[in-house]
């Protein structure tokens, strides 16, 4: 079943994708959160979903695209961070977007404190022959906030009424 796939496959490789890019490099590229957006146009159609729900994961894309825009206006988050959030909560709807901010945001907490305590730890040789780890580990460099958001989305995503009505759950 398509919806299965999207939801079950597609969602996941492309947080996945997210976070590991953004570990990597401190990007998310523009087509990660666009073929989210492709996703959920794809997916909205094959769950037959009614215009009120279509409606509100929409009004959700709308929010999240709006307050990651503010974080990033306010240089709490990247621009890749902000429309990563935005498509998520497109994908996830109004019903799951409190969750989810609250679940990344306990994640982007904890990734902070943990990067900012290894960052006063002097690195291990082995380990500062990787150029992105000692990105990671450099001062100067921001969070790659889209690890917690990518992990906020994957850890709900089994509770959420997009993955109850693709897998008929």
């Amino acid at each position: 079943m398509l919806s299965e796939f999207l939801v079950l496959a597609v969602f996941p490789g492309l947080l996945v994708a997210a976070a590991c890019w953004d570990v990597a490099s401190f990007t998310i590229p523009n087509f990660l959160p666009a073929a989210m957006l492709a996703m959920f146009a794809a997916l909205a159609p094959a769950l037959h979903m009614p215009l009120a729900v279509l409606g509100s994961h929409l009004a959700a894309g709308a929010v999240g695209l709006a307050a990651g825009f503010a974080l990033f206006a306010f240089g709490f988050i990247g621009g890749g961070d902000a429309k990563l959030f935005a498509a998520t909560a497109l994908a996830l709807g109004l019903g799951d977007l409190m969750e989810y901010a609250l679940v990344a945001s306990l994640f982007g907490g904890a990734l902070t404190l943990a990067l900012l305590t290894m960052r006063k730890v002097p690195m291990p040789r082995v380990l500062a022959a990787q150029g992105w780890i000692m990105r990671l580990h450099d001062d100067r460099e921001g969070i790659p906030y889209g690890v917690a958001l990518a992990l906020g989305a994957l850890v709900i995503l089994p509770y959420t009424d997009l993955f109850r009505a693709a897998t008929g759950g």
